[in-house]
């Protein structure tokens, strides 16, 4: 009877283990001291952070492998690690490229066409960005002009959006293709900002989107919202990037609403979510929203839960954040839902 009981915890951990792996996506931008530190880390911190990843025996792949591992529901080997950059800065060509370089690690660029076209002088030339492609470096899509994407013009129909940004992500793909010789259909929203049209016009051109939600990538993710993890100002110091290295992917059987986009005065949205409960403590689970502590949710069942913040949102984009430690092991389950909304007339915040 005692074996038989080994054997049954044994399958359960097993389970447990396959359905918890995680790749962690981490995001950058600038790599520099001279640039705003909300979005920078210093030349040194990135090479500490690369150093620890080696010597902690991270497994650095291709972004790409990330994305085939969730579409093929094939489990990655633990402490994969993906690098990306988004907006294509100079600094990343002149200081993360010969570090990333020493390491052997693969990367990924997200690039919008605009700012690369007119020669703008923190971003790098379609020649040093076809070096790298040459190099193997991944370039991906980031909008033609880092527009907002979820944002309509005015008079605008929500055909003639939809249409609109079609083009726009198609245009953005061809220009890359020609100047780079890739065509990856992996999409990177600029300012983190989606919704569900954009995600269902994903969905039918055959991309894949990244956000700027925090969160470890797996089983459990959209192909449409991979979560990535900013290392960037208040969260560039290793202590903040050694604890996301550990997350582990929420295993979110549904979640309501989906959509990040907020509408009509409804600035204090309810999260409803279901877990699979196999290694999670329900009575462990905190979620943090803006402006608020930690926050205990409500639990409606044995495997569902809910949290509204305890005031509207701010105008702009913000998330809901809620983490649980494994029972079975090391790290942190990580869930993030992003919110974004007008201002109360209707009227976005000019960025």
């Amino acid at each position: 009877m005692l074996c038989g009981l080994r054997v049954l915890f044994t399958l359960a951990l097993l389970l447990t283990t396959q359905c918890s792996w995680a790749a962690i996506i981490l995001q950058y931008h600038h790599v520099s001291e001279t640039t705003p530190k909300v979005t920078s880390v210093t030349p040194a911190q990135f090479k500490q952070q690369m150093q620890y990843l080696a010597d902690n025996d991270f497994r650095v792949v291709p972004l790409a492998d990330v994305v085939q591992a969730i579409k093929s529901k094939q489990e990655l080997p633990a402490k994969t690690v993906a690098i990306t950059f988004d907006d294509g800065y100079r600094s990343i060509f002149d200081t993360a490229r010969p570090i990333l370089k020493s390491f052997g690690f693969p990367y990924t660029l997200f690039v919008s066409v605009t700012p690369t076209a007119k020669g703008y002088s923190e971003m790098m030339s379609w020649q040093q960005l076809r070096q790298l492609a040459d190099d193997g470096v991944t370039i991906a899509n980031h909008s033609y002009g880092h527009e907002h994407l979820i944002r309509k013009l005015a008079g605008e129909t929500e055909a003639q959006w939809l249409a609109r940004v079609k083009q726009n992500l198609l245009d953005t793909e061809a220009e890359l293709l020609a100047k780079t010789g890739q065509d990856v259909k992996m999409l990177a929203y600029p300012y983190g900002e989606y919704n569900a049209a954009l995600q269902q016009l994903l969905s039918e051109l055959g991309y894949v989107g990244f956000g700027q939600q925090s969160g470890a990538a797996g089983p459990y993710s959209s192909l449409t919202a991979l979560p990535r993890f900013p290392v960037a100002g208040a969260y560039a110091n290793m202590a903040s990037l050694q604890v996301k290295l550990q997350a582990r992917n929420m295993p979110v059987i549904s979640s309501f609403p989906t959509d990040p986009e907020l509408r009509d005065g409804h600035w204090r949205p309810t999260l409803q979510v279901t877990l699979d409960m196999q290694d999670i403590n329900p009575a462990q689970l905190l979620c943090y929203l803006p402006g608020q502590d930690a926050v205990k949710p409500e639990w409606t069942s044995d495997d569902s839960f809910q949290i509204q913040a305890d005031k509207p949102l701010p105008a702009g984009r913000s998330r809901y954040n809620c983490t649980v430690p494994s029972k079975h092991g090391s790290g942190y389950y990580w869930f993030s839902q992003a919110w974004v909304r007008p201002d109360d007339r209707g009227q976005w915040l000019v960025e």
